[in-house]
């Protein structure tokens, strides 16, 4: 594998110690990003699985926190969103023609880290959709040690009476050529940059959602608006899918937050009930994305990973 050097944005909340980015090709010939961040006599490699509508910069003080504590990191800009390949014409359209596209990512971005000599053993940690995504790689034979997820979407939360019209219109729309659309209660623009603080989604702690802003706003060829109707068909059947297989036979860690809002927490108390080798972290009044909460509670979940990690290594 040979590599080009990718752009990595770092004018904007930047980690704590230098990074770089390289270009990829999946095997069917579309191009993604990573980005890497290994500090000195690091004793393991994450591999950082974003979620639908993230980026590699806005990992960069994850990579920092697991830096700290002697952990190499590749975080990856799925198909579709960042700076990869955008899949339909309407950038902004969170799009992909079937969840196992993104598997093809997932193998590019092993290959990558062996090829860049990030040190082993690996580790995984997926977020929402990453976490759909990495617990498919680890059926399909993910070399990881260990798991962490947080927030992980192995199903999206729809009230239950929109659940089967959800199913309905994520099969009929693309039959009929409108696969393209956004479901209703979605919209094109980035949710980041067109919510108020006040209640979001996503977190508690005010610095965080401005880092999220802020680099969206020096950086908004890196925005992602709401899914296609296929990408909520795929979605929906790959995460039921998912729920009909047993957990892995690996060490996992996964955090969620009492106020999650996004995905389906039954889903993710059902799986880790099921994980032998597994633990269920609950973060008292966090929204979806536990890893932009508070410096403190960031603390809690990285030392909780790092000693996961470092016993399984």
């Amino acid at each position: 594998m040979t590599f080009e050097a990718a752009p990595l944005f770092t004018d904007v909340h930047p980690a704590p110690l230098p990074g770089s980015a390289y270009w990829l090709r999946a095997e069917d010939g579309v191009r993604i990003r990573v980005g890497c961040w290994r500090p000195d006599g690091a004793k393991g490699t994450v591999l950082m699985f974003p979620g639908r509508t993230e980026y590699v910069e806005k990992y960069a003080p994850s990579a920092g926190a697991l830096a700290e504590r002697g952990f190499a990191t590749i975080a990856v800009d799925w198909r579709g969103q960042g700076l990869a390949d955008r899949l339909h014409e309407e950038r902004r359209l969170g799009h992909v023609n079937e969840f196992s596209d993104y598997q093809r990512d997932v193998a590019a971005v092993v290959d990558a880290a062996r090829t860049l000599r990030l040190p082993e053993p690996y580790f995984l940690l997926g977020h929402s959709m990453g976490g759909c995504i990495g617990l498919r790689a680890l059926y399909e034979g993910l070399p990881v040690n260990a798991a962490g997820f947080t927030g992980p979407m192995w199903g999206i939360r729809i009230s239950p009476h929109l659940r089967p019209v959800a199913w309905a219109l994520g099969h009929m729309m693309p039959v009929i050529g409108q696969g393209h659309r956004l479901p209703p209660g979605t919209i094109i623009d980035s949710y980041v940059l067109t919510s108020d603080f006040d209640d979001n989604l996503l977190t508690t702690d005010i610095e965080m959602f401005d880092m999220m802003r802020d680099q969206l706003t020096a950086h908004p060829e890196l925005a992602l608006g709401g899914p296609s109707f296929v990408w909520l068909r795929e979605a929906l059947q790959e995460t039921l899918a998912l729920s009909r297989m047993p957990a892995p036979n690996l060490p996992c860690d996964t955090f969620v937050g009492t106020n999650e809002r996004i995905v389906h927490v039954g889903r993710i108390h059902q799986r880790m009930d099921g994980w032998d080798d597994g633990h269920l972290h609950q973060i008292q009044n966090g929204e979806h994305e536990v890893l932009m909460e508070d410096a403190r509670t960031r603390a809690g979940i990285f030392d909780t990973l790092a000693h996961r990690f470092a016993d399984a290594a």
